[in-house]
């Protein structure tokens, strides 16, 4: 536990204290595990807090909170995924489906889960605010920090790929972003687009070519469907509501 906190120095001199057999020492050693574990408890509660900030999840979203039951979501592909094996390999996982189906819940999840049980490294960002931030580290003439950071990461997730499209050159910035990501760090990307519309948004047919033949290179698929899980769910309160309310008698 010692060496685990990092203070080698205490290590050893408990090394040495064990070796003479001192009686007082030993009749200590009780008391200074306890303290040991409950300081190993607090470092690790803080790295997981700060690891979480670091995150910049929107919300927090667990696999426990989300409906199998209301989406047409792989589950048994989910809880795979929610092992986080898929990260020591370094692949990928698209989400395919139409608005409130679901899919940043899932993505968001799989992040949570990767920090909290794995002591894995995530980045969230909405694609949007990641090619702006592209943008702008180029404008200052410091292209290339971004990808420096987002490497040392184990996931990177990228939400709300959607029909608006990139200014050519945000494009192109995001492209060379995932390219030097790639087989190094996960990434997650969450679309409302099928792989056909993609060029769409990168304003580039062949570049959109090429990103799909990388990040769908040992990539799970996941399609949440079209009927949006949000809707249904407002929509059987409204029922409910509905149900719920005398009705209006007239004289």
């Amino acid at each position: 536990m010692l060496r685990s906190l990092k203070v080698p120095g205490m290590a050893q001199a408990v090394g040495d204290l064990i070796e003479q057999r001192a009686p007082a020492f030993d009749a200590a050693v009780p008391m200074l595990s306890q303290l040991l574990k409950a300081e190993m408890a607090e470092r690790e509660v803080r790295s997981i807090g700060y690891h979480m900030k670091a995150a910049r999840f929107p919300a927090y979203k667990d696999l426990s909170g989300f409906d199998f039951a209301a989406s047409e979501i792989n589950e048994a592909l989910v809880r795979q995924l929610h092992r986080c094996e898929f990260m020591d390999a370094a692949e990928n996982v698209v989400l395919l489906g139409g608005p409130g189906t679901g899919k940043s819940h899932i993505a968001t999840a799989l992040g949570i889960q990767a920090i909290e049980h794995h002591r894995k490294r995530v980045r969230f960002f909405s694609t949007g605010e990641l090619v702006n931030a592209l943008e702008q580290e180029k404008a200052l003439g410091k292209a290339g920090k971004i990808a420096e950071a987002l490497i040392k990461t184990d996931l990177v997730i990228l939400d709300e790929l959607r029909y608006l499209p990139f200014s050519t050159s945000g494009g192109a910035l995001l492209f060379h972003l995932l390219g030097k990501l790639y087989e190094l760090t996960s990434v997650v990307i969450i679309a409302n687009l099928s792989f056909s519309e993609w060029a769409t948004v990168f304003g580039d047919a062949k570049m959109t070519t090429a990103l799909l033949d990388r990040l769908t290179h040992r990539c799970h698929i996941l399609e949440s469907g079209n009927d949006s899980y949000r809707f249904k769910a407002s929509s059987e309160v409204a029922k409910q509501k509905r149900k719920d309310t005398p009705a209006l008698t007239t004289s």
